[in-house]
Order: structure tokens, then C-alpha cells, then sequence
């Protein structure tokens, strides 16, 4: 048996850019085993399945399903456009694990809205964290938690590029990721970067769904609605968002399509 596969890089217009991303779309849905082991083969930091008789869509790391996934979302509705299902002006609906998501295609980028996290700036600092990811204690200036991953400002978008985190020791910790962010000195409103050692994703290029918290935190600070991201990994990737009067959160960006192809897997 052979399946269609490809690799996007989302929230980018540049191939080898932004976050590159698995796309499997099949008729019916796969089995958990299958999806499991097409994720490892693809080794990204995620790949995402669509099964087109129920628009299911799921996300696997190369270890485990996460529950929410910007960039496979982008990526899939960014193939669908290309394969023809979908044009521009079309809304696609997906059924996920964090309910329906929905993806409206542009002329130009991806718009996905996604549901906005319960962010909680009330929770301390752990020392043992912020010696791991290698960042001076007096560097923080905010700390807080969402759907299970911290949150942690810096007080410099130099300190949070300069970053380069003991993984190991990371993942002796409890945890499921982590983001750090802090107020841009360029052009864009703020700056960020995703660890997350516990699924095997070390550093995640560009993280989709982060910008959710990003949004919702900087919205505040600011007083913008709408407000540019940058995440600086080594790929880099930018993603516009929009805090909506309705509370949920628009994410927008491009993707272009570096690899199709078939998979045998049986």
C-alpha cells in the first residue's frame, strides 16, 4: 500500500524557511500504529493526517499525537489549495482533538482560527528551569503557564536569541514545552522560541500554536489586537496574529511545498 506524503515548510514564503511539516491525506482514516510510524519516518517536528470522508485531522510528532498544531494546519489547508479541492475564499473545516478548526484561504496566505488557551501569570518560577535553559534568573520578568508548558519573558530580545539550553537536563525535568519570548527591537511587535524535549522536538522552528498564548499575552502588554510575531530559531518563521472580538485567536501565514511523493507502507 502506498499513500501520498509531503513536506510543507509553513510561515514562510522561502523553502527551507519556517517550520517544516508532514501532510498525509487518505480517503479513510489510518490506524494510530501507521500514522505513528510515518511521523518517525518523516522525523519533523510534526506530521499531519486528514481523512477526507470526515475531515479528521490529527498531528504526530515522531513520539506522540499533541492535541493542537498550527503549522500542520497551515500545511494541510496549504495542500489542499495546491491539489485543487480547495480555492481562494473557500472555509475549511477540520475535526480535531481541540474541536473544529477552521482555515480560510486567501489570495496570498492561510488564515487559521484557533481557540484561545487559559494563560496563568500567577504560577512561580522554577529555578532548576530557567538554570537548564541557560538564562540569567534576573533576565525574567514575567512567568506563567498554558495547557500544561510555561511561558517565560525576557527582558531582552538579545538575551532570548543568545539562548542555548541544556537538553538533557531539561528533560530530567517534568514538562511538555516550553516558550520564551520578549518585546522585538525590529520591526515585528515580539519575538520567541519553542522547546520541547519531552516529544522530541528539541527547538521547534516555528510554533503555531504557541502564538496563541503569544497573542493573548501581548495583546495585553501592547494594547494591539493585531500584532506581528517572529520566531527565532536557526529557520525562523513569522506569523501574524489577531486577538477577534469573538476570543479566538487568527493566525496567519504563507507555505510553500518542498517535497511530494509516495510512502509505502505495507
Amino acid at each position: 500500500m502506498e499513500v501520498n506524503i509531503y513536506q510543507v515548510d509553513s510561515f514562510t514564503s522561502e523553502v527551507f524557511k519556517g517550520n517544516p511539516a508532514g501532510v498525509c491525506i487518505t480517503e479513510q482514516s489510518l490506524d494510530k500504529s501507521t500514522m505513528l510510524a510515518i511521523s518517525a519516518e518523516m522525523a519533523v517536528s510534526e506530521t499531519a493526517f486528514l481523512a477526507l470522508d470526515t475531515m479528521q485531522l490529527r498531528w504526530f510528532t515522531p513520539e506522540v499525537e499533541v492535541s493542537l498544531c498550527g503549522h500542520g494546519t497551515l500545511a494541510v489547508a496549504h495542500i489542499l489549495k495546491e491539489l485543487g479541492r480547495n480555492r481562494t475564499g473557500d472555509i475549511i473545516e477540520f475535526n480535531t482533538l481541540s474541536g473544529i478548526l477552521q482555515a480560510e484561504l486567501d489570495s496570498d496566505c492561510i488564515h487559521l482560527l484557533f481557540p484561545a488557551p487559559r494563560l496563568d501569570m500567577a504560577t512561580r518560577v522554577d529555578p532548576e528551569l530557567i538554570q537548564f535553559l541557560g538564562m540569567a534568573a534576573d533576565s525574567v520578568i514575567d512567568y506563567g503557564t498554558f495547557d500544561t508548558k510555561q511561558l517565560i519573558v525576557l527582558d531582552s530580545e538579545d538575551e532570548l536569541k543568545r539562548l542555548a539550553p541544556n537538553f538533557g537536563g531539561l528533560a530530567k525535568l517534568q514538562g511538555r514545552g516550553v516558550l520564551v519570548t520578549a518585546k522585538s527591537d525590529s520591526a515585528v511587535d515580539f519575538v520567541s522560541r519553542y522547546f520541547a524535549p519531552w516529544v522530541g522536538v528539541n527547538e521547534d522552528p516555528v510554533t503555531g500554536s504557541a502564538h496563541c498564548a503569544l497573542c493573548l499575552y501581548w495583546s495585553e502588554k501592547l494594547h494591539k489586537s493585531r500584532m506581528q510575531g517572529f520566531q527565532a530559531s536557526s529557520r525562523g518563521g513569522h506569523v501574524d496574529v489577531e486577538l477577534l472580538a469573538s476570543g479566538l485567536i487568527k493566525l496567519s501565514g504563507q507555505a510553500v511545498t518542498v517535497l511530494k511523493g509516495q510512502m509505502k507502507i505495507a
